[in-house]
């Protein structure tokens, strides 16, 4: 009993990886897209077991009514194209959840009482939070005897310190609703910087490491001794950095600003901020391929938006740098960080002083998919890139979890 199935339940969607513990690999994976919006998908993969063989493709367009729905599809998936799932019989189901509050500081064995809690902390992420319980609560039917664990986005950051986490605003907000920094992309932080300290050779809690997780969400991580002390997302996922649909930080009158000169309501400018802004907002494209290719062309608004973006990367790696007081490590992660080396070297452009350099080659040679260090060598700061794998790290600590 080695393995885990890993499920990530969005609000129209359910993906899937089962992995093998034991090599630390996927074995099967997939995804069902649009639930809920009368033509659905799945797509079903099976690696090949010899390298260089051809991976095995299942699919199914049908409807799926739900989240219950879906996740038989996907038991059917693994009838039909493998591996058997009753053979193999799991040793857990490892489930994504985004929210935990400060309820949750790490994973947690699902019974009837998290159910509740998870939904009870809904209002703090109402797009994930029910969706990612639908997961559970059909998870729970399809596989009554197999333990089930959640592992939330907010948890690695539980151990921000009071000064970091805590708003200034009046206490009933933070007492009465819950207003705070709780930070998001914990598992993928979490994952990351155990990795940069094992390239380092040092024990992750010997090791001080800034890590950008940069998608089309992007998040910035000050990691001292193993332990997240400084995170820039904050009450929600659209604290911080410039993203691709997300403003990040702005002045927090701008809702009231934009209602009395626009006759904005709350709701339109949260909208607004949400999916209008970011590098979309300025570019007119979220895609970064497609911006490059724009600022390639002469296009003004998308040079603006990656100056803007990196701007705001520089500021916050100064930031935490300040934080730490020293840096092992910078880490970058994720669909941008992973395979954008013109934001890579914009990013740190003008921090030598900090020890932080680049070497342009390793910049644009490197091999994707893989881990590397960009910095030249003997560089005062390693500069990485280490590929993330959220669902390996949630299948790592179902695991821890249960003792196995």
């Amino acid at each position: 009993m080695s393995h885990v199935l890993v499920l990530n339940s969005g609000s129209s969607s359910i993906k899937y990886q089962l992995l093998d513990m034991a090599q630390g690999t996927p074995v099967a994976s997939g995804i069902v897209e649009r639930i809920g919006e009368g033509r659905s998908s799945l797509t079903h993969k099976v690696p090949a077991a010899d390298p260089g063989g051809e991976t095995r493709r299942y699919e199914r367009t049908e409807p799926y009514a739900d989240h219950e729905a879906g996740l038989k599809a996907v038991l059917d998936a693994f009838a039909a194209a493998g591996p058997d799932l009753d053979a193999i019989r799991p040793a857990a189901v490892g489930h994504r959840v985004v929210h935990g509050g400060d309820r949750f500081g790490g994973a947690v064995l699902v019974d009837d009482g998290v159910e509740s809690a998870i939904e009870e902390l809904a209002p703090l992420a109402p797009l994930h939070n029910p969706a990612n319980l639908a997961g559970i609560r059909g998870a729970r039917k399809a596989f009554p005897n197999v333990p089930q664990v959640a592992v939330f986005d907010t948890a690695f950051h539980q151990t921000l310190p009071p000064a970091a986490y805590t708003y200034a605003v009046p206490e009933e907000w933070r007492t009465g609703h819950k207003v705070r920094r709780y930070g998001f992309h914990g598992t993928s932080h979490a994952y990351v910087s155990r990795r940069a300290a094992a390239i380092l050779g040092q024990d992750p809690a010997d090791t001080n490491v800034i890590v950008l997780h940069l998608g089309n969400g992007a998040s910035a991580t000050a990691i001292e001794s193993g332990r997240s002390v400084e995170t820039s997302m904050g009450l929600t996922p659209l604290e911080g950095l410039v993203m691709g649909t997300r403003s990040g930080d702005v002045d927090p009158s701008l809702p009231a600003y934009l209602a009395r000169n626009a006759g904005m309501s709350a709701a339109e400018v949260d909208t607004a901020l949400n999916k209008r802004s970011g590098v979309l907002a300025l570019a007119g494209a979220n895609d970064m391929r497609e911006v490059w290719r724009m600022v390639d062309e002469g296009h003004e608004g998308a040079r603006l938006a990656v100056d803007v973006y990196c701007h705001r990367l520089r500021k916050y790696i100064g930031a935490y740098y300040a934080v730490l007081g020293s840096v092992d490590a910078l880490v970058f992660t994720a669909g941008v960080g992973e395979n954008d080396e013109r934001v890579r070297a914009g990013a740190v452009a003008g921090l030598e002083r900090l020890g932080l350099r680049i070497d342009p080659a390793k910049n644009d040679g490197l091999v994707r998919g893989t881990e590397q260090v960009i910095s030249p060598e003997g560089a005062e700061v390693p500069v990485m890139v280490i590929p993330t794998d959220e669902e390996l790290e949630i299948a790592v600590q179902s695991l821890e979890l249960l003792g196995r």
